[in-house]
């Protein structure tokens, strides 16, 4: 198909004539609801819109750079040419259940399995009786059966095919997974309990006998425990000293500062009702994790995301420009350390992000709560770096932000991390077959202050650039009452004009070089004396401030550097 038009005037009847093109062609082949995503500059493919409104931008703002391929509008990547995607579906009324109970993106989320562009799901996965794996029939389309049974993992995500595709019954608008959801969610809403959920569906199976309703609640969990859309929960110290985990987790009471893991603790009959049943305890703060390497697994578990997360090896323009982080040094480097890691496009780099923000949206009201997110960098730019792609790993409770005792909320994931770093089997589809799934942790993602929490050192002070160190240049302001940082001109050449602007600058003349920046073993030697007690009531009592000077007389002429560290960082 002819693409020259997308470089002509967008006032020329040649440009307006080929969106109606690429209009036509993305409405037969990508739409949904008589909506499509926009690709014009604004919108960036995130946005969906009717089509007067798609035509309107595109003939005001343009395409998005470089989006030749219409990848996201049903044009199939696979192959040079343009051509759709038109996945065979069952002799059932698939496509029109799905978009009623809305199963098909449920999935998608559950098993990170947006394969981008696509229209129905799946267009991997053809329920089939060509060929049967691990008990669950399927094939995929294009390739022959599988050489290798996927793993437990993958099995229980060919089973929610089965069970997405199987009605209610005959002639039903709702498959036997979304009549389960949708019941289950009812019952979270409600607060139903267990039993009287059971007597429910006991009655429904007696008025309806020819619908396949689950015999119990226990039988319903299991069907929808498949989708691993639950989570951990870890109760820990109000006070951040501990998680009641691993070894502690029996524990009943915090064994830095004492206090009870749960509410009320002092009252001894709390847990018993007026009837003398035993209640269940409720506890005082709660972590809420999302395991880490289920949600690495599914992303080989399609061929589209299987196929995306070889990008940055496979597909990836490596001609010395910084265009995604496999271009960067950080990447490079970490590959010749750790050759055997980056022998195998497949192991997973990430990024963590982290910081605090108040859910009530009232700025009165003090609250912080911590999620922390994960990034895939092995995912095209475009890719990586949208909200689909993201994974949460946990939610760290407030009412106060955790600071320095962040670290307590992070022992789950570091453990997995470790896991992570000697490798678990994972199932390819792309390549039938099982293999040793590795995962790094490349570096962090925050503001200042939650650099501070997550690192150990201060950035508060006249030495708060931790590149910088104790060479960090700071000047307190007698009028503003805070700290300015100079000394920037240390990174330009000797000979740089701006080096003697006095007036320009503070006053002097610049012909210092620049730092030195302290490597990994360096901190690692200064802080293996470091004591640090987690926790609130641990921290060392607020002492009167003394008033700052005026000049810079109280900085110390040579500061100790391993005690400007307030502790050694989980990550280290």
């Amino acid at each position: 198909m002819d693409r020259s038009w997308m470089k002509l005037s967008r006032a020329s009847n040649a440009y307006q004539n080929g969106v109606q093109t690429f209009l036509n062609f993305a409405f037969q082949n990508a739409s949904q609801e008589n909506m499509i995503l926009c690709p014009c500059k604004k919108c960036g493919n995130i946005y969906w819109h009717f089509r007067e409104v798609v035509y309107e931008h595109l003939i005001v703002d343009g395409f998005i750079r470089g989006y030749k391929k219409w990848i996201f509008h049903g044009e199939c990547t696979s192959s040079g040419t343009s051509s759709t995607i038109n996945p065979t579906y069952p002799d059932t009324d698939y496509h029109q259940y799905v978009r009623q109970d809305d199963m098909e993106d449920m999935l998608r989320d559950a098993f990170n399995m947006r394969s981008h562009g696509e229209q129905s799901f799946p267009p991997d996965f053809i329920i089939s009786e060509d060929c049967n794996i691990g008990g669950n029939v399927f094939c995929e389309t294009g390739t022959s059966a599988p050489n290798e049974e996927p793993n437990e993992e993958a099995a229980k995500f060919y089973n929610l095919l089965n069970e997405m595709n199987e009605e209610l019954y005959d002639g039903s608008k709702y498959s036997k997974l979304s009549f389960c959801i949708r019941l289950f969610h009812l019952k979270c809403l409600e607060g139903w309990t267990g039993n009287s959920f059971t007597m429910l569906l006991e009655f429904l199976r007696e008025m309806f006998p020819f619908a396949k309703i689950p015999q119990s609640c226990q039988d319903m969990k299991r069907l929808i425990k498949d989708l691993s859309l639950g989570y951990d929960k870890i109760h820990s110290c109000p006070n951040d000293c501990m998680l009641y985990w691993g070894d502690q987790k029996n524990h009943q009471s915090c064994h830095v500062c004492g206090k009870s893991r749960w509410m009320n603790s002092n009252t001894e009959d709390m847990n018993t009702d007026e009837a003398g049943v035993q209640l269940r305890k409720k506890p005082v703060k709660v972590l809420r994790y999302f395991p880490l390497i289920p949600r690495l697994q599914r992303l080989f578990m399609s061929s589209k995301t299987a196929e995306s997360m070889r990008w940055h090896n496979d597909q990836r323009t490596d001609d010395g420009l910084l265009r995604h982080p496999a271009d960067s040094l950080a990447w490079r480097s970490f590959d010749s350390k750790f050759p055997s890691f980056a022998s195998d496009p497949k192991n997973v780099r990430l990024g963590l992000a982290a910081d605090g923000f108040n859910p009530f949206k009232i700025m009165s009201t003090s609250y912080s709560t911590w999620p922390v997110v994960l990034v895939p960098y092995n995912l095209p730019p475009w890719i990586c770096m949208k909200q689909s792609s993201f994974i949460l790993s946990m939610i760290i409770p407030g009412e106060k932000g955790p600071g320095n005792d962040i670290d307590i909320y992070l022992q789950p994931l570091i453990e997995e991390l470790k896991q992570l770093w000697s490798g678990v089997e994972t199932y390819d589809v792309l390549r039938n077959e099982n293999f040793n799934l590795r995962a790094a942790l490349l570096w962090t993602i925050n503001d200042f202050p939650a650099y501070a929490n997550l690192s150990g050192w201060s950035t508060k002070g006249c030495y708060a650039c931790p590149c910088c160190a104790v060479q960090t240049c700071s000047k307190w302001l007698y009028n503003g009452k805070k700290f300015s940082y100079m000394g920037h001109r240390r990174w330009l050449d000797e000979n740089h004009k701006s080096r003697f602007q006095r007036t320009l600058f503070d006053g002097t003349e610049e012909y210092r070089g620049a730092p030195e920046q302290t490597v990994g073993s360096e901190i690692l030697f200064m802080l293996k004396d470091i004591n640090f007690s987690y926790g609130k009531m641990n921290q060392p009592p607020i002492t009167q401030t003394r008033r700052r000077s005026r000049d810079e007389s109280d900085k110390e002429d040579d500061p100790n550097e391993a005690e400007l560290w307030k502790k050694m960082s989980i990550f280290f």
